[in-house]
Parts: C-alpha cells; structure tokens; sequence
C-alpha cells in the first residue's frame, strides 16, 4: 500500500506515519522548502518537497502508484492578522490537492482515497453535545480558523462531486507524543511558572494514537463523503491543567479565571497588536475557543470505524511529558515548597 501524506512535519502526521509505516505502507510525505525533514526520515516515510498553493508542484510529488492521500496539514493559527495565508492554506490548499488527487485517482487502474483531517470546530459553537447530524454553523468570519476548515471540507466536496473518493475526520484535542505547539505549550508555561491563568472552558481531549488509527480506519472503512468525529476524554480546563500539575510535580490551579476578564484581555491585545502588527498571547478567537465548552459525540467513528479511545487523561498527558523530556524540550522544574 502506498500512501501520500500532508502535514507530516507535524504533530499528527508524525504520528500517522509512525502507524502507516508499522503496518508495511509505503509512505511519501510532503513538505515545504526549508523544513526539517529529519523525523521523517527517522520514521520511514520518504521526503517530497512541493506546496499545497502549487498544483504543478503536487502533481509531481504524487507517486505514480497511490492508494489515499492522507490531508493532515492544516493553519491552525487564531489572529486576526493570520487570516488571508490561514484561507490559502486551509481552504484553496485543499481544493489544490482534492483537485489534483482526483485526476491522479481517475488515471490510475485502481481507485484511491482521500482521507482529509477537518476539526470539530467546522461545526462551530454549540450549547450540546455536537455530533455529525448538528448543523455546521462555523459561519463567522471572524472565528476565522472555525471558518477556513468549514470551507475547506466545501472545497474537498466539490471535487467528491465531481468523482473524488474522500472522507473527513473531525477530531476533537489532540494530546500525544511529537506535539510541541498545541497542548504541550502548556507544560513549557507551567515548568517555567508563567501560566497566566486558567479559563472556564472545557473541552474532549482525543489520544493522537487513537486519530492516527482511526485515519488508516477510515481508509478501509469510511463512506465516501461523510464525517467522523473523534472525541476522548471529557475535561473542564482546570481539571486539565491539573494533571499537567501533577506531572511536572507543581502546585495545581486551584481555580479558573472568569471569562469577561479573558475576553477584556483579549480586546485590549488585539487592539495593541493593530499598531504594533504583532500577534498577541490571547486573541478573541482564542479567549471564545477557550472559555466554551465542546465536546462531542464520537459513537458512529466507534460503530463504522473501530474507533477507541481508551487512554486516559492522564496517560495522554503523560506520553506528551515523556517524549519533550526525551527530546531535551522540557525540563522538570526544581521541587517547590
């Protein structure tokens, strides 16, 4: 089996590799001029340079013979000045590749698949619990990463119209291993007791091992055109930055931090960051991110793709620790009184 993987430079896509390759894929993994192709060397996967805003580019990085195409890459970038490359990436990136994908599928003798990695948040806010059937309402621009993965399942639909095979995956919080940008950011702000704060929020933390099978599951078993949402574990925030607390053997956060005064916060750092064009720690799309509460419904990935997510929080959390501790990115902090 031959596989073409985006965004596997990344934290998901490292470990999706990791899966593809154990099971005997052979896998290709694109990336950008200038990356660091290292780990995917060290994983199996064989490098191929192109650019999801240059067809000619993906063209010739696809191997002749394919079976999926793995959409992992994406921008998850919440400020407003990320916006316009955030929509290029996310929304005509994935029109690009379904394109491109689905002219390559039609020459081939065999079909192929294209399994694109969306997000819960293409559903947007809702007050319940969010499953396939709630409606898609990430129609705020200003919620602009909500937006552009909305936008980009419409782009990769249009191309399943005209003949593509395509299945989307909607995960929830990814916490594993290979993460040093999204949850693990918050074990570097607790070590170095910069943690400005807990918000009210809570949300369903998935294990990446788990989204990395149900990737390859949803390969083999997925129907063409439809969503999957993959959830885990639920959790309020403080409950999250709890276990952090306890693995790096630091006081715990006792208690969260109102939301009017993140969202003030936020206000008054997005209007410093439109002098000084520089991205603020909080912006408003990630103090409403945070301060609500997703979580969601993922029992048809566990009836019609196997779907488990049997690790606990706790566990997730502590793959995550343990491999920046290897890596020689984190640093436990000296015992405190």
């Amino acid at each position: 089996m031959r596989a073409f993987v985006t965004g596997g430079t990344g934290f998901l896509g490292a470990n999706l590799i990791e899966q593809l390759v154990g099971d005997g894929w052979q896998v290709t993994a694109m990336h950008r001029a200038g990356s660091d192709t290292g780990r995917l060397g060290a994983l199996g996967a064989i490098p191929v340079q192109a650019s999801l805003d240059d067809v000619d580019s993906l063209r010739a990085a696809l191997p002749a013979e394919l079976d999926a195409v793995f959409h992992v890459a994406g921008n998850t970038s919440m400020w407003r000045g990320g916006d316009a490359q955030q929509w290029q990436d996310n929304v005509v990136g994935s029109a690009n590749l379904a394109r491109v994908a689905r002219a390559h599928f039609d020459r081939q003798a065999k079909p192929g698949r294209m399994i694109v990695t969306s997000s819960i948040s293409a559903y947007g806010y809702h007050k319940g619990v969010i499953s396939e059937a709630s409606p898609k309402r990430a129609l705020e621009p200003r919620d602009h990463y909500h937006y552009s993965k909305l936008h980009a399942e419409q782009a990769v639909q249009a191309e399943i119209a005209r003949g593509l095979d395509a299945v989307f995956l909607n995960p929830c919080a990814i916490v594993g291993k290979y993460d040093v940008s999204s949850w693990a950011q918050t074990f570097f702000l607790m070590a170095e007791n910069r943690l400005p704060g807990v918000p009210p929020g809570a949300g369903s933390f998935c294990h990446a091992a788990a989204v990395a099978r149900a990737h390859i599951d949803a390969f083999q078993r997925g129907q063409r055109g439809e969503n999957y949402i993959l959830a885990g574990v639920d959790a309020s925030f403080l409950e999250f930055f709890g276990v952090i607390a306890r693995l790096l053997g630091v006081p715990a956060p006792r208690r969260t931090t109102p939301a009017f005064a993140i969202h003030t916060l936020a206000a008054c750092s997005d209007l410093v960051s439109r002098i000084s064009g520089r991205e603020p720690a909080v912006t408003p799309q990630k103090a409403r991110m945070l301060t609500d509460r997703a979580v969601a419904d993922c029992s048809r990935a566990q009836r019609e793709l196997g779907y488990r997510n049997d690790a606990t929080l706790e566990a997730m959390l502590r793959e995550s620790r343990d491999w920046l501790l290897a890596e020689g990115l984190l640093t436990l902090p000296p015992s405190r009184p």
